[in-house]
């Protein structure tokens, strides 16, 4: 099934979600970091990680929301849906990470970031299942690849 959100005739969604990823990923690994460390550079570099990851995956959200809307197989729609709820509730997560290490809500958890790092590490975790169903959409169901006349499909 072809991208509807496409530029150049490439899909728009497998372009942007690497973005939050990273970000949220690398915003995990600097709160390792701090644990070892106790820098607190490391909070603040994970505290801004964390916001332009939230930003990435809204971005990602949408075209990937106008994909969703185009797939008529069953079996794909089942594994995007559960692709997008566990994408949701990791941006939950991380938005409540995020929340946690805001000004007055930095003195709740303390320097040990306890709340913060757990959320961080379960939507890392959710993130991790959901790039798995992500893979099976484009490389088992062909969720937005466009395949020219002729091309081989296995």
């Amino acid at each position: 099934m072809e991208s509807r959100a496409r530029i150049g005739g490439h899909p728009i969604h497998p372009m942007l979600v690497p973005f939050p990823i990273a970000l949220w990923t690398t915003s995990f690994v600097a709160d390792v970091i701090f644990y070892f460390q106790r820098n607190s550079s490391f909070l603040f570099v994970a505290k801004f990680l964390l916001a332009a990851g939230i930003l990435g995956a809204l971005g990602a959200a949408v075209v990937g929301f106008i994909d969703w809307m185009a797939i008529k197989d069953q079996g794909a729609k089942k594994v995007a849906n559960w692709h997008a709820r566990l994408n949701m509730l990791a941006l939950i997560l991380f938005l409540l990470s995020f929340f946690f290490r805001l000004g007055r809500y930095g003195g709740l958890v303390g320097h040990h970031l306890t709340i913060p790092f757990c959320l961080s590490a379960a939507g890392v975790i959710l993130i991790s299942i959901s790039g798995y169903l992500g893979g099976e959409l484009a490389y088992r169901y062909g969720i937005g690849l466009s395949l020219k006349a002729g091309a081989p499909v296995e």
